[in-house]
């Protein structure tokens, strides 16, 4: 990057009790850039950024440096916390019924999410609330205005989450798995939407996902977890084109194909191993068809400038080699 990073995590580790599931990672992210953060369940995706922006239990034990325009995020105080998430930073989750109050109509929620993090109230406020509905593609907003929860659609429901946390303008959104819930239909919807959004207010996107079909509809970059550490990142059209790592090639593999190429739905064998019992190296040794006793004792490490991998034996760039790989 020409210019120091809107956000920079270096040698982010994530301890509960005796449990490291987090182990050392370092990204950038760019002012407008769209980072797409992809693995299995349990691979620490979600927690990377909940540790980022300290809204893990008291259990968790957090440590490294996440800075925010050049401010110290990791371990500071609360205080400086919740000047920070809602206004310069905001999340969405993917069950947007667990985050609405189901007895209170959602206007009062959204104007209560506008007055914390900005300096609009009463009828100001309510109207910021009217233009946000609106933003996101609420119809018949002032009517809806006060409605409940329960009298929203899933679809519309995640509308009013990613509307709440635009309450505040923020410069970065993380959107932590937000169309797992959904059908196809309103998933492409809704994509359509964060990436229209980015595009008009210039903020930059965190999409944490399993599906690597959404996040190419919406990222720049991807960075590919496994049992805590980025394995590989780089360039959306990069890692598509010519995947390195063998577990970015089995997460590729793993995609249904529309063209009738395969009969069966490839899977990658094995599962994501215990936390609380790795192996001395490679994380995914056990489920790679490349590994030796390198792998087996020794951990590699995150090498590339812009593009990294982490395996002792990647593929070198291959045009061929998800092509080869589904033969």
């Amino acid at each position: 990057m020409n210019s120091a990073p809107l956000m920079a995590i270096r040698g982010l580790e994530v301890t509960f009790g005796t449990s490291r599931v987090v182990h050392g990672i370092d990204l950038d992210i760019a002012a407008g850039e769209a980072l797409g953060v992809v693995g299995e369940s349990g691979c620490g995706k979600s927690v990377t950024w909940l540790a980022a922006l300290g809204l893990l239990p008291g259990m968790a034990a957090t440590s490294g440096s996440v800075r925010f325009q050049g401010q110290e995020l990791c371990n500071a105080p609360r205080a400086t916390l919740e000047n920070v998430r809602g206004r310069r930073i905001a999340m969405i989750f993917q069950d947007p019924s667990s985050c609405l109050n189901p007895v209170r109509r959602v206007g009062p929620q959204l104007v209560e999410a506008v007055t914390l993090h900005t300096n609009l109230r009463g009828d100001e406020a309510k109207t910021e609330v009217l233009r946000l509905m609106e933003l996101v593609g609420i119809p018949d907003r002032a009517a809806r205005f006060n409605l409940y929860p329960h009298e929203f659609s899933g679809g519309q429901s995640q509308r009013l989450m990613i509307a709440m946390a635009l309450a505040g303008r923020p410069d970065i959104l993380v959107a932590d798995e937000p169309t797992t819930a959904l059908d196809a239909t309103i998933q492409a919807q809704i994509l359509d939407l964060l990436g229209r959004l980015r595009r008009e207010t210039g903020m930059a996107l965190i999409f944490i996902s399993h599906d690597l079909g959404a996040v190419s509809q919406v990222c720049d970059r991807i960075a590919v977890m496994y049992a805590g550490r980025v394995v590989e990142t780089g360039a959306v059209t990069e890692i598509f084109a010519h995947p390195r790592h063998p577990y970015t090639v089995g997460l590729l593999n793993s995609i249904p194909r529309l063209d009738g190429g395969q009969d069966d739905l490839l899977t990658i064998p094995g599962a994501v191993p215990d936390p609380s019992h790795l192996p001395p190296g490679c994380a995914f040794a056990a489920r790679c068809a490349r590994a030796d006793e390198t792998c087996a004792t020794a951990i590699p490490p995150l090498r590339g400038d812009g593009a990294a991998v982490a395996c002792w034996h990647a593929a070198l760039p291959n045009p061929s080699l998800r092509e080869a790989a589904l033969a």
